[in-house]
């Protein structure tokens, strides 16, 4: 089962918009990669719609979609058009096909306490390393919180960018926190930086 600070195993799968290589698809971008329980059932169609809805929010933040659940392409394809015609909401990303359960087992997409023939709702951040930076689990009567799912995305994306820590409940636009002091000029410097200080350990900053 792929850890935080892993790479994104590789693999090759049918999926909603053709065959599709995962390397050749992430192509030096950021992923969220999506696991479902099953085609026509109603708390995944709110979620995949929901996907689909912040396309640009995505798109604008450099972030490539991919669903995935263990039903056929063919399940896959009306079930897209389906929603599409009743709640007018189009799946542009793709939806791996994977009815012999190989991604799924390489992702640890699979809990068998919670189901065996079903993949739980398990979210992926890779970042255009293709390493694992954050994974989210959910069971299958749970839907996700897409609030979460943005937030923690600009999360990782900010830190990196600016090589700062983030605290609890940050939202894009509030201070960072500044990493802490190794030596004790680090805290000479740091009391002269301005930062909001907590204590010498906890300070926070402006981007």
């Amino acid at each position: 089962m792929p850890r935080i600070g892993d790479t994104a195993p590789d693999f090759s799968a049918t999926t909603t918009i053709g065959p599709l290589q995962f390397s050749d698809y992430a192509n030096n971008s950021w992923v969220v990669m999506f696991s479902h329980p099953a085609d026509f059932t109603p708390v995944c169609t709110t979620e995949l719609s929901e996907f689909a809805k912040e396309q640009a929010f995505f798109d604008a933040h450099d972030t490539k979609l991919i669903g995935i659940s263990i039903d056929s392409i063919h399940s896959h394809v009306a079930w897209v058009q389906n929603v599409k015609e009743k709640l007018g909401v189009s799946m542009q990303f793709p939806i791996v096909a994977d009815i012999g359960m190989n991604v799924s087992q390489l992702y640890g997409m699979l809990h068998p306490g919670e189901s065996e023939t079903a993949t739980v709702r398990a979210v992926f951040f890779i970042d255009p390393k293709r390493t694992i930076r954050l994974i989210m689990y959910y069971p299958l009567n749970v839907g996700r919180n897409m609030a979460e799912i943005k937030r923690v995305l600009v999360a990782l994306q900010t830190a990196d960018a600016h090589k700062c820590a983030l605290p609890v409940n940050w939202l894009e636009g509030q201070k960072v926190i500044v990493p802490a002091p190794k030596t004790l000029k680090d805290i000479e410097e740091r009391a002269a930086m301005g930062y909001e200080t907590v204590d010498f350990y906890l300070m926070k900053r402006d981007l």
